[in-house]
């Protein structure tokens, strides 16, 4: 596809070139204005029409004064004086500009799945003792359905086969299963952990958990206003502004030679200058230089891992004053370690409950037997208590491994200031008495303090910490990385609210996350930056910005290439208009030839375009 992008400006650039040489050597079939103006017409054709066509377009909508359609002019200006190389090269430097944005927008969405594909597609759907598949859609509230382990909600349900353990992350952002008793409701989206469970459907998949985080995205996609590149909002005004002095520049004259019957009127003259004015007026440096600093931003940022899907992100990172971070899977690994075990024998404690849980692939068990390194205890007779844990027996004694709950159903007492500790723990019993605790925490990415760190050094004022992790240990995350704010316990309408708030306060928001369940808030935050190694196609998908290596401090790096990108631009702003409106009022005054308006438009843009490439060779 980009072979074939590059193939019309590469025809146009080829017979370009070729007629330049020409002229140069003074080719002799070549010195035939027919001839050069046959020659630079079928040159012009690639790149030329497609411009033309997005003017007629445009003005047929309302938008008649569009950089298209000042373009088109400019360009047809410069072959009505006889510059037919400079109309060509109007039309193809700005081809190729817009090519490079496209190509990079195009590659920033590669490989990203759509949002649709996260919905479950069938339904297990229990009658008269029998399993039929159907589609969600047809699935009506008080249908039985059955939910094999690793298999995702279809619907939202009441729990009617025994206590359960579900995989929230999808919905909550959780990092442990949690366990739902019989007969609470269990949404669309969680996924069975360990167990084949039965759910009477409550709401018609077009209401389900995930057709209203669906629906939240559409609606937040609907309310950002996408930022506009300057080249835009500039034509609007400088298109016709330009037009209609170019029209002044002949009929004013006139009008002055009825008044003053000593001023010679010449047509041809005035004419003349007003296809010069239009020569020197196309905004062939903004029109290069603007699309290939955002691409050289974009190049740069890619780089380092980051990719914005638009140089249109690229503005509003620069914007940005509050970064918010989702916690599971953006500041933490997502993966569980033991951090210490309490005890009268910790060592045999942790063997013993290693010993049990190496048959599981729970993320907690993994933890518990990598902590172990291995040990000679072997467990017989192990037992699930679905939602509360195991029970074995362990070199002629039996063990109870699990929540406290479990240990509240063994008869177990335990201290109970163990249900106010921030980390994950597995309760440990030995022949009915407590015999201690593992304390399991979501370990931060290496990376995370500073995140924070240099985030503040880039002027950013507020970060913070959104998750649906209990409030505790998102307390203890934000104290470690000295975060300004943290809220926990959150569904992801929570997330919309606090993304809501902020914005209503007058704050430009960044939220970072990588789950299902932060779409929606990706989706309504002016930059929603999403992890993309590890984080889920819905999220990547529907966020601004990509973080292919995971890694939390280069949302900063994003801010800084942003902010560089944007100084360049403005830069070349600056610089084009203010030598075109000199050479354009000189010419208005007879005291500009071609040669100032070649100037005024080639040299000037082929000077941006060199300040523009500053981007690439940044290698800090």
């Amino acid at each position: 596809m980009e072979e074939r992008s590059f193939l019309k400006p590469a025809v146009s650039l080829a017979m370009l070139v070729a007629g330049v040489v020409m002229a140069a050597v003074d080719a002799e079939w070549f010195s035939s204005d027919t001839v050069r103006l046959v020659w630079y017409a079928v040159a012009y054709l690639p790149v030329g029409l497609g411009v033309m066509k997005e003017a007629w377009e445009c003005a047929v909508k309302g938008d008649v004064f569009s950089e298209f359609m000042l373009m088109s002019v400019a360009s047809i200006g410069a072959f009505a004086i006889g510059e037919y190389p400079e109309a060509v090269a109007v039309m193809l430097f700005y081809c190729i500009g817009e090519t490079l944005q496209d190509m990079a927008v195009d590659r920033a969405r590669d490989n990203i799945r759509s949002l649709m594909e996260f919905r479950p597609d069938h339904a297990s759907v229990v009658t008269a003792g029998t399993v039929v598949t159907k589609s969600p859609e047809e699935v009506r509230p008080g249908d039985l359905i059955e939910v094999k382990p690793g298999e995702r909600v279809p619907l939202d349900g009441e729990l009617v086969s025994g206590d359960a353990a579900f995989n929230t992350a999808a919905l909550t952002g959780e990092s442990v299963p949690r366990t739902i008793e019989r007969g609470g409701e269990v949404l669309a989206g969680m996924i069975a952990a360990d167990s084949v469970v039965r759910l009477r459907v409550v709401r018609p998949a077009d209401q389900s958990a995930v057709a209203r985080i669906l629906q939240m995205v559409e609606q937040a996609s609907e309310r950002k206003a996408p930022a506009e590149l300057f080249i835009r909002r500039f034509a609007r005004v400088y298109t016709p502004a330009v037009i209609a002095l170019a029209v002044l520049t002949v009929v004013v004259p006139w009008l002055w030679s009825l008044a003053d019957a000593g001023f010679a009127y010449d047509f041809g003259t005035w004419f003349y200058r007003a296809l010069i004015f239009l020569v020197i007026s196309c905004p062939c440096a903004l029109v290069i230089s603007i699309p290939l600093s955002y691409f050289g931003g974009i190049g740069a940022a890619s780089r380092q891992g980051v990719l914005f899907k638009g140089g249109n992100y690229l503005d509003a990172m620069t914007r940005v004053d509050t970064v918010v971070f989702d916690k599971t899977g953006t500041l933490t690994r997502g993966e569980f370690a033991v951090v210490r075990v309490d005890g009268a024998r910790p060592d045999e404690l942790l063997a013993a409950v290693a010993a049990i849980e190496r048959g599981s692939n729970h993320p907690i068990a993994r933890a518990v037997v990598a902590a172990a390194k291995g040990g000679s205890a072997v467990a017989d007779d192990i037992k699930e208590v679905p939602g509360y844990g195991l029970t074995a027996i362990v070199e002629g004694r039996r063990w109870a491994v699990g929540t406290l709950k479990l240990l509240e159903r063994e008869g177990v007492s335990y201290p109970k200031d163990l249900a106010d500790v921030p980390e994950t723990i597995v309760a440990c019993a030995k022949d009915g008495c407590y015999e201690g605790c593992i304390f399991l925490a979501d370990t931060l990415k290496a990376d995370a303090a500073e995140a924070v760190e240099r985030l503040h050094a880039e002027g950013v004022s507020s970060v913070e910490i959104l998750s649906g992790d209990k409030q505790a240990l998102v307390d203890k995350v934000a104290r470690e990385l000295r975060v300004d704010r943290s809220c926990g316990d959150l569904l992801p309408e929570g997330k919309v609210r606090r993304i809501e708030e902020l914005r209503r306060q007058g704050r430009c928001v960044a939220f970072v996350g990588d789950g299902i369940n932060d779409a929606p808030v990706l989706a309504l935050s002016d930059v929603g930056v999403a992890m993309g190694a590890l984080g889920s196609d819905m999220a990547v998908e529907t966020a601004d910005v990509v973080i292919q290596t995971d890694q939390p401090s280069k949302v900063a790096a994003a801010v800084r290439i942003a902010r560089r990108t944007r100084r360049i631009v403005r830069q070349n702003i600056v610089f084009a208009i203010g030598v075109k409106v000199l050479v354009m009022l000189l010419g208005l005054a007879g005291m500009a030839n071609l040669w100032a308006a070649v100037f005024a438009d080639v040299g000037v843009a082929l000077l941006a375009v060199m300040n523009a490439t500053r981007v690439f060779f940044n290698k800090k």
